[in-house]
């Protein structure tokens, strides 16, 4: 049995932990008398608030090329995420689902993935049983398991060039842009302003583009008239190509269930592992 995962998996195992904020539709213009600096913070200490969200991510990631998914996720009281994602330019192996439910991590490709698995469609990480494995860490799912995805919107509160660009209307909501660049050093200097539970789900995202080599970030910001982030964008120069996503949020704070897919279509990585060694 193969168990290679389809191309679109490794890079949504990374993007997973890289949705930042969120946002409730407002019609109104968005903070417009506040400093851009303050109305960025504000924007990010509102994301505490939020238990669950639904979003989408377009874009480009280093070696995957152009991506687009589309996911809801639950932070309260546990994690749990859904996420359909597609890859183009991984032709047939581009489109895989991810779920994360009850400390396990899924990925399924369909068809594509069935081929390679002897007709079963998922692949099962059981992140309690592998989380000290090495090479899963590198994938992102143990750090994705604990990380509250929305703790990566702060990162632009450590920018010094923090500048307003303007109004735009994104999904027919009102909202103020703003920009700004920061270096990884000016984001774990931010971290030793929160309490330690916020510095250490903002030291993984840190972690993640160190991974990939990048040091500095440009990141866009589109505030809503409620104060919470409607869409954020961040690009990087990675080591092997450029990063450029937009993350839109669609509605949150409603229920988001995830069930695990059926046993007898799943393969469970901990079980063949255990089997290796034993035989």
């Amino acid at each position: 049995m193969r168990t290679s995962v389809p191309a679109a998996g490794l890079a949504a195992l990374l993007l997973a932990a890289g949705a930042v904020g969120c946002s409730k539709d407002s019609g109104s213009d968005a903070s417009p008398g506040m400093e851009p600096a303050a109305a960025v913070a504000k924007a990010a200490k509102n994301t505490e608030d939020i238990s669950s969200f639904r979003y989408t991510m377009t874009g480009k990631v280093p070696e995957q090329g152009r991506v687009e998914a589309e996911a809801s996720m639950r932070v309260k009281p546990d994690v749990a995420m859904s996420m359909k994602m597609s890859a183009p330019e991984a032709g047939a192996q581009g489109d895989v689902e991810i779920r994360l439910v009850d400390k396990a991590m899924y990925i399924g490709g369909g068809a594509e993935m069935a081929k390679e698995m002897d007709g079963k469609s998922w692949m099962k990480f059981d992140l309690a049983a592998l989380g000290q494995d090495k090479e899963l860490n590198e994938l992102g799912a143990a750090s994705q398991a604990e990380q509250n995805p929305a703790a990566q919107s702060t990162f632009l509160t450590g920018a010094k060039d923090v500048k307003k660009v303007g109004t735009e209307k994104v999904d027919g909501v009102e909202t103020t842009r703003y920009s700004g660049t920061v270096t990884l050093e000016d984001l774990r200097a931010s971290l030793k302003k929160k309490d330690a539970k916020a510095a250490e789900r903002g030291e993984k995202g840190i972690e993640q583009y160190e991974k990939m080599g990048i040091d500095t970030l440009t990141m866009d910001m589109w505030v809503d008239g409620e104060d919470q982030t409607k869409q954020f964008r961040m690009r990087g120069d990675a080591t092997k190509g450029p990063l450029d996503m937009t993350v839109k949020f669609l509605d949150v704070n409603k229920p988001v269930t995830v069930e695990a897919p059926p046993a007898g279509e799943t393969v469970d990585l901990a079980e063949m592992m255990q089997g290796l060694e034993e035989s």
